[in-house]
């Protein structure tokens, strides 16, 4: 019992490090955003090979084009997303589950989608020993998200990709936001590194507008296939 708990307050005094030292100085103010970061365990959603680097401020690889997302770039994308109380949200590509557990911190109800079984049976088994019950995990092609339970007010794409297809920019609702990294084609000269991109939908219109640098796991369904581009 005596090394349980003294497992459990050193996961949580590395949890307040990683919100105190990554990401409070690096532009991360929203509130509900950092108690999201500072609740959820992310030892629990990385291999257990690697949780001695659980809290480092880096991708985890989960194989199969799948990470546990750096720290500091999810929890800006988060904020950027102004999820609200009673927003209705969709993550794409759900991993391990750790963006969706994060995400069901701060919105009403989250869908998290992944086209690999294994994802959603590790995302369902963590989501549920934690007891979210905000979460429904379904499984279906990354690239097309879940339209039955559509339109979001929020839409994360958990992982970079380089083009958002139609389909998916679709499942937005008036006043909604997506965010996720855009990589430019390797193919192309210049091409440079990804942007973390927020989308909006106002008044019917898309916009986009790039928010700072980030390279993060590339999702594998989201290719080079023409698509809906900003």
């Amino acid at each position: 019992m005596v090394k349980h708990n003294v497992a459990m307050i050193n996961e949580a005094v590395a949890r307040l490090n990683m919100v105190e030292s990554q990401l409070r100085t690096n532009k991360v103010t929203d509130e509900r955003v950092l108690d999201a970061f500072l609740t959820v365990p992310r030892a629990r959603f990385v291999p257990p090979a690697l949780r001695g680097n659980a809290y480092v401020d880096s991708d985890i690889p989960l194989g199969n084009g799948r990470a546990v997302m750096a720290p500091m770039v999810l929890a800006r994308m988060l904020q950027a997303a102004s999820i609200g109380l009673h927003d209705k949200a969709l993550v794409i590509g759900c991993g391990s589950g750790y963006t969706t557990a994060l995400v069901s911190k701060i919105a009403a109800s989250v869908v998290s989608v992944d086209s690999d079984t294994g994802c959603c049976t590790a995302t369902r088994g963590a989501i549920g020993d934690l007891g979210y019950a905000n979460v429904q995990v379904v499984e279906g092609p990354l690239a097309t998200g879940w339209r039955a339970a559509g339109p979001y007010n929020v839409i994360v794409i958990s992982g970079a990709v380089t083009t958002i297809p139609a389909g998916v920019s679709d499942q937005l609702a008036e006043g909604g936001r997506l965010v996720t990294v855009l990589e430019p084609d390797s193919r192309l000269p210049g091409a440079g590194v990804g942007q973390a991109t927020l989308m909006t939908r106002a008044e019917g219109a898309l916009s986009s507008r790039a928010m700072f640098d980030a390279a993060v796991c590339l999702l594998p369904e989201f290719g080079r296939a023409p698509g809906f581009v900003f």
